[in-house]
C-alpha cells in the first residue's frame, strides 16, 4: 500500500488545461474535463497541488511575463469556480534557443527543487503528475512516483521514454489522480 503523497506536482497545458500553444489570453484558457474535480481530490486531502510549467513563450516574445500571469490567474479562478485550488505555480520562462540551457526548464529540476524548500517537502514522497515524458522524469531523478498522462500533446517517443523508464501512465489526470489516493 502506498502513502498519499506529500505534494503533486502539475504540469498545467495538457494536464489540467488545454494546450493551445503558447496561451498569452485568459480567453484561451480551457479546463480539461474532470481536472478541476482532480485537482479537488487533491486539495480535500489536504496535499498541496503545485503546478510547474514550461513557459517558453515568454523567451520567445510571444506573450510576456504580465501575460502568463492573467492567463495563470483565470485558470485558478476557473479552478475555483468548481471549488478547486492551487497551492503555487512555478514556471520557467526560459527556451535554450534564445538564452541557451537553464536549470529550471523542464525536464531540469529546479522549479521542482524549489517548491520541495519552499513546502518542506519529502522529495521521495511526492508525484509529478503530466502528457510529457520532461513532465516525470524527475521522479527518477529526486524521487517519488511519476505518472504521465496522455493528451494529443503527448508523443510516441514520450510513451517509449515514460515506458523505458519505469513510469506509470493513465489516461487522464482524473485517473492519474485515483491511482494516487486509491489506497488512502
Amino acid at each position: 500500500m502506498r502513502s498519499v503523497p506529500d505534494a503533486v506536482f502539475l504540469d498545467r497545458d495538457g494536464t489540467v488545461m488545454e494546450d493551445a500553444h503558447y496561451i498569452k489570453s485568459p480567453s484561451q484558457v480551457r479546463l480539461i474535463p474532470d481536472a478541476a474535480a482532480a485537482v479537488k481530490r487533491i486539495n480535500d486531502a489536504k496535499v498541496p497541488a503545485i503546478v510547474v510549467t514550461n513557459q517558453s513563450g515568454i523567451a520567445r516574445g510571444i506573450f510576456k511575463v504580465e501575460d502568463y500571469e492573467a492567463v495563470r490567474r483565470h485558470f485558478e479562478s476557473l479552478l475555483e469556480a468548481q471549488g478547486a485550488h492551487i497551492d503555487a505555480s512555478y514556471y520557467c520562462p526560459h527556451h535554450p534557443s534564445v538564452a541557451g540551457p537553464c536549470d529550471c526548464r523542464k525536464p531540469a529540476t529546479k522549479m521542482f527543487e524549489d517548491a520541495v524548500r519552499d513546502f518542506k517537502l519529502d522529495p521521495t514522497n511526492v508525484a509529478y503528475v503530466g502528457d510529457r515524458w520532461r513532465d516525470v522524469i524527475a521522479s527518477k531523478t529526486l524521487g517519488g512516483r511519476g505518472i504521465m498522462i496522455s493528451s494529443r500533446m503527448t508523443t510516441e517517443e514520450d510513451r517509449r521514454k515514460a515506458q523505458e523508464d519505469g513510469i506509470e501512465t493513465a489516461a487522464s489526470l482524473k485517473d492519474a489522480v485515483e491511482m494516487l489516493f486509491r489506497s488512502s
